[in-house]
């Protein structure tokens, strides 16, 4: 089963340590200046010329309300103006990026980010799906993937018909933990009854699929609190879930510092609540897709992962990553054949750009033939929990034991220990391991050493 866990605590204890993500190798912290527009031109025109599909980000920063946990890209205000400025300048960049694209190249995948996308309200939300259609090829039949981040406390079902009639037929709600004293430590106080009703509009509105988002490690939290709000989760049955460990780094994220941090549970007890969601969640049916995921067993994903199409990309899971994706919005990243590119963070230098008659490219990357392979293995491994060194092999030419022989040893200790198999010919993630794919991972990472571990979230 592609789905087995098998829960080994002194493994986790050897193997949890800091490490990406991987919605991208090389990951965003090799991103440079160096890069701008003239290379996203040059990327788009390649795109172009080729018609490859494509799969759009959008990213809307506000927020009425602030979350303590919370490390997006954001802008924390109760002024609902302030939005109309920053609208009219994404409306300014999609115009500019879809003059450089074709319109034959048809938008496979569409996810409105946050923020808070409702921050819009219904007639701005009505003018941007107009304008992105108008410059680029969405379409009308539901087969696209057309998705959207909500806040339950921000949305109701008027919203809901909205969002179904411009288009949009998956959504993600984000939870988190329904403990009111956990709420009231992260300032995000939402009952359950909010979320159950955003989700019953969803399904009557017959939206394809609901994704909930919940942490665990937050401050307050204990293994039977966190057991209580997945039973309700599981009560709700959203078609997949995104469990995620709380990475507290209050000296990068400003709001983590109203946390106190003597409030947060200890390791053992985070532990515990992983593994006690992994019980619950496989006892209702739920499979483990990877880092975080799980999905029942008729959802895309599940079924991706099942028939070795599954990918990852900066949205997570997913089954377009074979898109030319692109950043539309502040902080927005885009990944143009072998261009990675990211817009300014800040608000005020995105929109100063576009004022400028600029784009906002600020930085990226442009890969090499050794992220090319180093990519293709993460890819495979965080997807399949498996790799056949002959698909690398055949692909790029090479000798794979040969080309990583400088960590063959650790691949050896590693097998040794319990957290995969290896042989000649393969790698498999055994279940004891898969919890732990990031740590088998960041050995195949060329930029790891370079990198400060404090950036990223533990493996658990």
């Amino acid at each position: 089963m592609r789905d087995t866990i098998h829960w080994d605590l002194e493994l986790i204890r050897r193997y949890d340590h800091p490490g990406p993500r991987y919605t991208s190798y090389p990951t965003a912290v090799q991103f440079h200046p160096g890069v701008g527009p003239f290379e996203l031109f040059h990327a788009l025109r390649g795109s172009r010329r080729a018609k490859r599909p494509l799969s759009l980000y959008v990213h809307i920063p506000f927020c009425a309300h602030i979350c303590y946990y919370c490390a997006c890209t954001k802008v924390i205000t109760k002024d609902r103006s302030r939005s109309e400025p920053y609208l009219q300048r994404l409306i300014h960049e999609i115009e500019i990026l879809g003059r450089h694209l074709d319109h034959d190249q048809v938008v496979e995948q569409l996810h409105f980010g946050g923020g808070t996308p409702t921050f819009l309200d219904h007639a701005q939300l009505r003018r941007l799906m107009v304008e992105l259609r108008r410059n680029f090829n969405l379409l009308d039949d539901d087969s696209a993937d057309y998705s959207i981040e909500i806040d339950p406390r921000e949305a109701d079902w008027a919203t809901m018909g909205l969002l179904r009639e411009l288009g949009f037929n998956r959504i993600s709600l984000g939870v988190q933990d329904f403990d009111p004293e956990v709420q009231r430590a992260v300032n995000r106080l939402q009952t359950p009854e909010e979320t159950r009703a955003i989700l019953e509009a969803a399904r009557t509105l017959q939206y394809r699929s609901v994704n909930i988002d919940l942490i665990y490690g937050l401050p307050k939290q204990t293994p039977e609190s966190f057991a209580r709000t997945v039973d309700e989760v599981i009560g709700l049955q959203p078609d997949h879930l995104s469990v995620f460990n709380y990475a507290h780094l209050p000296e990068r994220f400003m709001p983590q510092r109203r946390i106190n941090s003597a409030d947060l549970p200890a390791p053992a007890a985070k532990l515990s609540m992983l593994q006690n969601t992994i019980t619950q969640l496989n006892g209702a049916g739920y499979r483990y897709i990877g880092m975080d995921h799980f999905a029942l067993p008729d959802d895309d994903l599940a079924m991706a992962q099942e028939e070795g199409r599954l990918q990852r990309s900066f949205q997570g899971y997913t089954t377009h990553g074979h898109c030319d994706l692109i950043g539309l919005g502040v902080s927005a990243i885009g990944k143009i054949g072998e261009l990675y590119i990211q817009n300014h963070s800040d608000l005020q230098q995105y929109q100063n750009s576009l004022d400028g008659g600029q784009l906002a490219t600020h930085r990226g990357l442009l890969t090499c033939e050794d992220d090319r392979i180093r990519r293709a293995v993460i890819q495979r491994l965080m997807c399949d929990f498996r790799l056949d060194f002959s698909e690398i092999e055949e692909a790029f030419e090479l000798y794979f034991r040969g080309y990583f022989a400088e960590i063959w040893p650790q691949l050896l200790q590693m097998a040794s220990d319990g957290l995969i198999e290896l042989s000649e010919r393969s790698l498999v993630i055994r279940p004891a391991g898969r919890l732990l794919v990031r740590a088998v991972c960041m050995l195949f990472d060329a930029y790891l050493g370079e990198q400060n571990s404090q950036r990223f979230s533990r493996v658990i």
